[in-house]
């Protein structure tokens, strides 16, 4: 069963990135997804630090689903966040880039 949504925490300028939670059942797991790893994904370079939350909500779906995915396939401890990084991203990155870029 693939973590469920929870809250996001906000963007932690000091870190470059995006707080924001899961669910595993009853517990909280904290995540985190790098500004660069949005800027790859969304194909911008331009996104204030006032923008950034906005940026997570719409790639959201694609942030939660990688980060469930991370969390169990290196089966992440409870204990230990799941901090998602461009690389987590490679295949889903390369499609949306157009041909011949």
């Amino acid at each position: 069963m693939p973590l469920r949504r929870g809250e996001v925490r906000g963007f932690n300028f000091d870190r470059m990135v995006v707080e924001f939670t899961m669910l595993n059942q009853d517990k909280v797991i904290h995540c985190a997804i790098s500004t660069a790893a949005m800027d790859d994904l969304e194909g911008k370079r331009d996104v204030k630090p006032d923008q950034r939350v906005e940026q997570f909500m719409r790639l959201r779906e694609v942030i939660e689903e990688q980060a469930s995915h991370k969390f169990f396939e290196e089966q992440v401890g409870v204990d230990r966040p799941v901090v998602l990084r461009s690389n987590d991203f490679s295949i889903v990155a390369s499609l949306r880039r157009p041909p011949g870029s």
